[in-house]
């Protein structure tokens, strides 16, 4: 089973009302109240204070406090990452990101299908291990629920963690033509659309695919060389019988920013990145392609930053584009993938394997 950012609306919006709930971290003696719940997804609008704090800036009980919102891409992010009996970190999760994380952390906690938990923490140190306290955690257990408005502690003194260090995604010298940033978008948006798609060529590199760069980006500098003169790059759709001119489709793919081709005839993906031109370019593309073979089976893929889920889904879904059961391709799945193709090697891998990257969003 997975849970959504319905599921966890939900749930949030079944506790009760007008009543003040504590933190899962007993030495923060705040309070949290929730004040309205946008469903289906959000956002829960919350006002947090602190009864006990000396400091003037914090206010102390629920009429001093302000509205503050925890974001549909904040609960999303939190759903996407679940997964049934394995304790996850909040803090871990979001990093830095979203100063609500523990309200978010503490409201779940009191819905019936989660605990709060100490799981171990391996600790590996000069040739010797260790089981240290662990961080708090939330654990999602849907099948041994408590009472709704509670906190409840799960006790897990035999379950422990070894922490994975944070990986690094690094892009090698990447060098945008002057063409592609005269335009409407900044030098950096331009960049970070660039870097996607040089991260996708390479994971279809490694996945043994031959690659198609939007006619108009073939002249981005990629170690030293265009992407055009890249191994596995095509470099004409009118020259490849088996690809693209088959379906006398040229016309309609030439601009589409990346395209996977496996065998001279199958397509794995075709993807539309976008970046901040908005979603609705990339799906009349990718739909006027679609025109062309509509019987021919391929991913349609809309690939963009994590924090427009909601606004990919919404165009996805729009009428015109159901037709493409298009999907999303998170940039930081996007990344988790590249990275694991850029360290180690990966081969044998099925179509399948891609569809736990590239989630079904257009809903039936």
């Amino acid at each position: 089973m997975k849970l959504t950012a319905y599921n966890i609306v939900n749930a949030i919006n079944a506790l009760p009302k007008n009543r003040d709930y504590n933190y899962v971290n007993p030495d923060n003696h705040g309070k949290i109240r929730i004040v309205s719940v946008n469903l289906p997804e959000g956002p829960i609008v919350i006002r947090r204070w602190d009864p006990t704090s000396n400091k003037p800036s914090t206010p102390k009980s629920f009429s001093q406090a302000s509205n503050v919102s925890l974001s549909s891409e904040m609960i999303w992010r939190f759903a996407n990452a679940l997964s049934g009996m394995e304790p996850i970190n909040l803090d871990r999760l979001f990093a830095a990101s979203y100063n609500t994380r523990s309200v978010l952390e503490s409201l779940i906690a009191h819905t019936p299908e989660f605990y709060y938990c100490y799981p171990g923490r391996i600790m590996d140190k000069g040739g010797q291990t260790s089981i240290e306290t662990g961080h708090k955690h939330v654990i999602w257990t849907p099948e041994t629920p408590h009472s709704n408005g509670v906190l409840v502690q799960k006790e897990v003194q035999n379950m422990a963690i070894s922490e994975i260090p944070s990986k690094q995604v690094i892009y090698d010298d990447i060098i945008v033509p002057e063409s592609l940033t005269n335009g409407p978008l900044d030098i950096e948006a331009v960049r970070r659309h660039t870097q996607i798609q040089i991260a996708l060529y390479i994971i279809g590199l490694q996945l043994g695919y031959r690659t198609w760069i939007a006619q108009n980006d073939m002249g981005i500098q990629y170690k030293g060389k265009p992407l055009v003169c890249q191994p596995n790059i095509i470099s004409s759709l009118t020259d490849d019988e088996n690809v693209v001119s088959r379906f006398r489709a040229e016309s309609e793919a030439k601009l589409i920013d990346c395209i996977w081709f496996q065998n001279g005839r199958f397509m794995p993906a075709v993807m539309e990145v976008e970046h901040t031109t908005g979603v609705t370019s990339g799906l009349t593309r990718m739909k006027g392609l679609y025109d062309m073979m509509p019987d021919f089976r391929t991913r349609y893929v809309i690939v963009a930053p994590d924090d427009d889920r909601d606004m990919v889904v919404e165009k996805i879904n729009k009428s015109q584009f159901k037709a493409l059961d298009a999907r999303y391709f998170a940039y930081s799945s996007v990344e988790e993938l590249y990275y694991i193709c850029t360290h180690r090697n990966l081969h044998g891998v099925n179509q399948e394997f891609l569809d736990c990257y590239m989630e079904k969003v257009c809903l039936s």
